[in-house]
Order: structure tokens, then sequence, then C-alpha cells
């Protein structure tokens, strides 16, 4: 058997052979233009593991005819780029691929900038997370991004279909696919896990010699001791929070609950996800249902106190809890519409009958001389002035289309039927 990994082996040797992206490489796709122009920028390709962008980088160059650096960014240096922009300096510049981008610090992508904003250098990083943060707006401002989606089950099929005609190791053993769904399933849309996986079951089943169809056990069997593909500083783990809290938001119990179960598998914290749904608790659900946030409070001190894995239960009570209560998100919007306003509006002045007046030079010059105390009022409450002269009468709060906003809605007009319109 050779000592190069299958993955390896198969990568493409030219661009017809790269499986997937169709948007970015099919007919008018973007790279493919470039490709056909000969014509490369410096770009961003964002994606999961094993969607093929180290090898895209490699035939971006070959099929353009432009040479190509490589840096690791767990082990290059602000030297090492520097020499490579150095160098670069010519009439035909190179392609400097750095895979794992987002690893490179503050100086390390500033050094970048000479080389990018001059053509020094055609800069192509691989990142598995989200440039938006994790690279240097200066940086990403001279740069495309390209996002490369994970492989679809067809284009997963054909690069197995492909290993088992081309690798002269698998055509040994005479492999064939009796099943593919674990295979498929098991890879999550990564050609390089979905070979390795291949790889694996076919050594530790049959000869050379030896036919081998390969069966869904098989591949359990192998796959047995694979950890769920979770990154809890990845793109991931903001996917899942944010599935998590729309299917919460939606209503929906058993998304909610699926997502909870996704992130507990893949080992987040749990105390991230209870800080979240205290959050939730009050911008997605708020005065509709007041008691939602003092559950996730509550929730939040017994994950702390009991730990997993029994705070599993607590935070599932909670998220199916939440999902099925009722909506609102005006205390969200009326503190956004606030704030503005102050951007709008910027620091006017305190009404001077709000003012406190604790010395006796503050009260001389009229602070709080006109301020009605609302409990002397009938109902514990009375008619006056409390927003700036400026936005006298703006409405920030809307109460919500639920039973206990109505009742809100319903105080507030016979408090302020005509300064804030709570009378339409």
């Amino acid at each position: 058997m050779s000592f190069t990994p299958l993955a390896d082996r198969m990568r493409p040797a030219h661009i017809g052979q790269f499986v997937g992206q169709q948007s970015l490489l099919g007919t008018g796709g973007v790279l493919r233009r470039l490709i056909e122009k000969k014509s490369i920028h410096s770009m961003i390709l964002w994606g999961p593991p094993g969607t093929g962008k180290t090898t895209l980088a490699r035939l971006l160059a070959l099929a353009t005819d432009r040479p190509i650096e490589v840096l690791s960014a767990v082990e290059a240096g602000v030297r090492d780029i520097r020499q490579l922009a150095q160098r670069g300096k010519g009439l035909f510049p190179p392609i400097l691929f750095v895979d794992e981008i987002h690893r490179f610090n503050k100086a390390q992508q500033d050094a970048l900038l000479p080389a990018v904003e001059h053509g020094t250098l055609t800069l192509i990083g691989a990142t598995t997370e989200n440039p938006s943060f994790e690279v240097n707006q200066a940086l990403l401002s001279r740069c495309q991004v390209y996002v490369l989606e994970s492989l679809s089950s067809d284009d997963l099929i054909r690069v197995v279909e492909r290993a088992l005609h081309e690798d002269a190791w698998l055509r040994e053993r005479s492999v064939s696919l009796h099943e593919s769904q674990s295979l498929l399933r098991l890879s999550g849309g990564d050609a390089r896990r979905l070979l390795n996986l291949l790889e694996v079951v076919v050594q530790t089943n049959g000869s050379p010699g030896d036919s081998l169809s390969i069966t869904d056990l098989m591949v359990e069997t192998a796959a047995k001791h694979m950890s769920v593909r979770y990154d809890r500083k990845g793109d991931l783990h903001y996917d899942l929070i944010s599935a998590l809290i729309k299917s919460v938001r939606g209503g929906d119990p058993n998304a909610a609950v699926y997502y909870l179960a996704r992130m507990i598998s893949g080992g987040e914290d749990l105390m991230f996800i209870a800080r979240r749904l205290i959050i939730l608790a009050s911008e997605d659900i708020g005065h509709a249902q007041p008691l939602a946030l003092m559950m996730a409070v509550s929730a939040s001190e017994a994950v702390h106190k009991v730990g997993y894995p029994e705070s599993r239960i607590i935070l599932a009570q909670l998220v199916t809890y939440l999902a099925c209560c009722p909506k609102s998100n005006s205390s969200y919007m009326a503190i956004e519409d606030a704030l503005r306003c102050v951007g709008d509006t910027g620091d006017l002045e305190v009404p001077i009958a709000l003012r406190n007046a604790p010395t006796r030079l503050m009260k001389d010059l009229g602070f709080g001389k006109d301020y009605v105390y609302s409990h002397l009022g009938e109902g514990h409450f009375a008619a006056q002035e409390f927003l700036p002269p400026p936005i006298s009468g703006t409405r920030f709060f809307q109460p919500g289309d639920n039973p206990r906003e109505r009742e809100m809605r319903d105080r507030l007009r016979s408090w302020w039927a005509q300064q804030y319109g709570y009378d339409a």
C-alpha cells in the first residue's frame, strides 16, 4: 500500500477534476471567468473543512500560469512574509497561498498589506472561520471573499467513484459501494473526511485480490470513535446558536431541542447557551410572558449549580418552554428606537422640572420646581412632560398584540391618549 493518504492521492491535478462549487466554477461562475481570462486577484476562500480550498488555490495558480508560494499561518512569521514580498517583486508576481489565514495575528496580517496593495503578491487566503471577524478590515477590503459550500451528496458520490476508478490501491481490492448512506452522512460534506473514512474501511476489511463491497455497517464500525464535527470557536458554533435562537423565536420546540442537542453533543459551554436564552427571553418574549425572563435566569443558575449531564434536562425544559411562549419584541424595538433618537438628537437637556436639586443653589435655579409627585394624582398618575421639548410626544414603546400587552396598551391609552398617540 502507498504511504500517501488516499485523500492526498486523489487531489485533483487540473480544474476539470475539481468537484463542487458550481456557483464559482460552473459556466458563468466568477472563478471560471478568471481562469478563462488567465487573470487572478487577491481573495479569501472561506468554507468548511474538506471543500477544496487548498486544492482550488493550487489549481488557480496552475490554470493562470502563475508561480505559487505557500505559507502556513501556524508556522510563518512577519519576517517570512516580508522575504516573500521582496522576492515577489517583478513583472510576474507570484500567488501567495496562506492556509488558515485566520490564525495570523494582526502584525502578520499587517505585513501582507503593502505587498497586496502594490500587487507584489496576489494573496489567496483559506479559512474555515468568518473572515469578517478573523481578518483585519484593512486586508479584507483588498480581497474578494468567496464562500465555498459543503459538498452535496452527488458531489461526494463523484469523489468516491473517481477514487474507485482511478486509485490503483482501491482497484487492486476491487472495491465497490453496496451502500453509501453512512459514508455520506459521516463525511458531513467534507471530501477529505470522506476519503479518509473510505480508506479506513478498506484497510480494515478484506485483503488484496479479494473483492470488497462496502456496506453501511462496515462504515459505522470503522467510524464508531469519530467525534461530532464541532468547533466551539468556529462558524458551526455561531450557526447552531443562531438556529437555536431562531427556532425558539419561531415557536418550534422540536427544532429548538434538536439544535440544543447538537450543541450539547459537540461539547458546547452550557452556560453560553443559558446566557443566550436569557437574552432571548427578554428580546423575543418580553412583556408577552414576563415569567420567561425569570425562568431563563433561574435555569441559568440551576445549570451552573448542577452541571452536566443533568443540566441538559434543565436546558431542554427551558428551550421548549420559551419556544411555546407568546412572543413580543416591543422592549427590544423601544430601546433600538430610543438609541437611534439619541444618536440623531445628541445630548438634549433634561427638563428642569425633572432635575435633581440636592443643593440650595440648584433649588434657587428652579431645579425640580414644577415636578408633580405622581403618587399624589388620581390612580397614582399625574400628567406632565417627561421628555426634552425637542422630542416631546415621541413614542418609542409600542405594546405588542398579545393579552398582557393589550392590557398595557389600555392603561397607556388612559394615561397618554393624546400625547403619545395611544388612543389610535
